[in-house]
């Protein structure tokens, strides 16, 4: 039986709730947000001894960081060269080697705290569906080699042995990266800190950010918390009317399915190395098997407005693309979430004011460039050094992005026309 409910919730270790601030409190840092970022600069800045206060309108986990699913991808949606066209050749360049590192940094963390994250860094394959992507993968061999990346081409049988399937003949395994349970990852996370000294306090959602006496107030409708820096790591999941930040993305939604425990040659078959995979699609598939052996299938899209077949009918479609010889999978799980895109999917740096930071627009990379970016906030902190942060700071007003709700509303329409379509067999 098929139910609305996120996987993750079933499978993660569980955790202790964390109480709602109550009254007024002092500290050095006060991060708002309990996801990657929020979570891996309190760490960073915890082990330095800095003290940190760390404020989470819900509760840890309940946005995007615990909704993914779960690759633990380096890099960018765009190539390198795409970077340097962007950036400039020395920021791309800088960019693609942080982000290059990134999928380490996840799994440095894992170990070092011993967090049942359900890690598996055994890489990830970018799957060519059609002679375009098989050139798009050629090509990012070319370009990510170039630059000392760990990445193999799987051509003829061992393509088929890797991705489980005779449909594509071409992919670009990525052997820095891997899967996690991203739940359980941010939970972790949060464990970790408050080990550390972090206090935590969940159902605060900030109301304002105010100024006063050479220090700054985050306020919420309890109690506030006076600090001398604020680091904001919201990202899509931004509420209130307190912060302007979600001008600077538009939303695109994500949704997931995940069949039953698979068992014997049917699980065995798909991905049998448990690397994870996505597409080249234009709006692409993502798989992987978690650790009881589900199949997880994903793609970008809202589950809203839509009849509770359609994505059943698209889940259908995609594993008999794949896997044809297979039975039909009994659908267990289906859940969605949201992530913060632009149109060049390069994340933005943002000082809005002295002593507050944010990054926002991760583009569906957050597990590693939330995790990053958490550190790299924590270490300009730290040292007042601002080459520990892989893009410039820019201003809020230059990266705002006019009508935002519109481009949101147009990609989702375009998104359903695109999988009605598979569905249909017009694309394939």
């Amino acid at each position: 039986m098929l139910q609305e409910q996120c996987l993750w919730d079933v499978t993660a270790p569980t955790i202790d709730a964390y109480s709602q601030i109550s009254s007024d409190t002092q500290t050095t840092v006060c991060i708002i947000g309990g996801g990657y970022t929020g979570l891996s600069a309190a760490i960073h800045l915890a082990e330095k001894g800095v003290e940190v206060v760390l404020l989470e309108g819900h509760t840890i986990g309940d946005g995007g960081s615990g909704k993914s699913v779960g690759l633990v991808n380096a890099g960018t949606w765009s190539r390198p060269e795409d970077l340097n066209i962007a950036l400039g050749d020395t920021a791309g360049e800088r960019l693609t080697e942080a982000l290059g590192q990134a999928p380490r940094l996840v799994f440095d963390l894992i170990e070092r705290y011993n967090i049942d994250a359900q890690a598996v860094n055994a890489g990830n394959i970018h799957m060519a569906h059609n002679a375009k992507g098989e050139t798009d993968v050629d090509i990012r061999y070319e370009q990510l080699t170039r630059r000392g990346a760990n990445v193999e081409v799987l051509t003829g049988r061992k393509c088929h042995e890797y991705c489980g399937t005779t449909s594509i003949n071409k992919a670009l395994l990525d052997h820095r990266a891997g899967t996690i349970n991203p739940l359980a990852y941010v939970r972790g996370l949060a464990k970790v800190a408050t080990s550390l000294g972090v206090t935590i306090y969940e159902h605060s959602t900030v109301a304002a950010i105010e100024k006063a006496d050479g220090h700054w107030y985050t306020k919420t409708p309890q109690a506030h918390v006076k600090s001398e820096r604020v680091i904001i790591a919201t990202n899509a999941y931004t509420e209130g009317e307190w912060t302007e930040l979600a001008k600077t993305f538009y939303l695109v939604d994500y949704y997931q399915v995940a069949s039953e425990p698979l068992s014997g040659s049917v699980a065995d078959r798909i991905l049998p190395y448990k690397t994870g995979a996505w597409d080249t699609r234009l709006a692409l598939s993502s798989f992987r098997r978690d650790k009881d052996d589900r199949l997880l299938l994903g793609t970008v899209g809202g589950m809203q407005l839509k009849p509770k077949s359609f994505y059943q009918s698209w889940a259908n479609t995609i594993q008999k693309s794949y896997y044809p010889d297979l039975p039909a999978f009994n659908w267990q799980y289906e859940w969605g979430g949201s992530f913060g895109f632009t149109q060049d999917h390069i994340f933005r740096v943002l000082e809005p004011a002295e002593g507050i930071m944010t990054a926002t627009a991760y583009n569906g990379r957050g597990i590693t460039t939330g995790t990053l970016m958490g550190k790299c906030f924590a270490d300009y902190i730290l040292t007042g050094n601002s080459d520990s942060i892989p893009l410039p700071f820019k201003r809020l007003e230059e990266e705002k992005i006019a009508f935002s709700g519109i481009r949101s509303g147009l990609t989702e329409l375009g998104l359903t026309l695109y999988h009605a379509g598979q569905c249909l067999r017009i694309i394939r």
